[in-house]
């Protein structure tokens, strides 16, 4: 697989929510309408990135808080369109070393529901670090839920 990142285009936005919506994601992934993508998308807190194996898009994260002048910034979510061949970990590194690279950020967190064995799995294959519970932080699916708080620091990110 000829993996590439590259960042997204309004044009991208139906793969986005395509992917958001696959069977079994409305309970770890979440998923945002239309209008919500599009004010992200033009918003410069926010970054999108697609995956791409030659033409065809496998995947896309999305960032939050993207420059931020704390230099924290979120890997809000990230999903694949076909799961399970550690596609996943490689589109993790790929935007994290970007955020690195073109950005002034000292922490790069995230948050993933604690019964989500496999998206943490990933997250700690690239170097991410579980700090936390933060309980009942996210109303998902019409309850809150305790969300896992993972974090990678730039002076970590270099050693990987």
């Amino acid at each position: 697989m000829n993996l590439k990142i590259e960042r997204a285009f309004k044009t991208d936005l139906p793969f986005v929510m395509m992917t958001e919506r696959s069977e079994g994601y409305h309970t770890l992934v979440g998923r945002w309408d239309e209008a919500r993508h599009l004010a992200a998308i033009d918003d410069n807190h926010y970054a999108y990135f697609i995956a791409r194996d030659c033409a065809a898009s496998v995947g896309f994260a999305i960032v939050r808080d993207w420059g931020a002048l704390e230099r924290v910034t979120c890997l809000k979510r990230i999903a694949v369109s076909n799961p399970g061949k550690e596609l996943g970990r490689r589109i993790v590194r790929a935007v994290v070393g970007t955020v690195f690279r073109e950005t002034e950020a000292h922490r790069v967190w995230l948050s993933v529901f604690p019964e989500n064995e496999r998206a943490r799995r990933a997250y700690e294959a690239v170097g991410f670090k579980a700090e936390g519970i933060a309980r009942g932080s996210a109303y998902f699916g019409g309850i809150h839920r305790d969300e896992l708080i993972m974090a990678v620091l730039r002076t970590e990110w270099t050693a990987v």
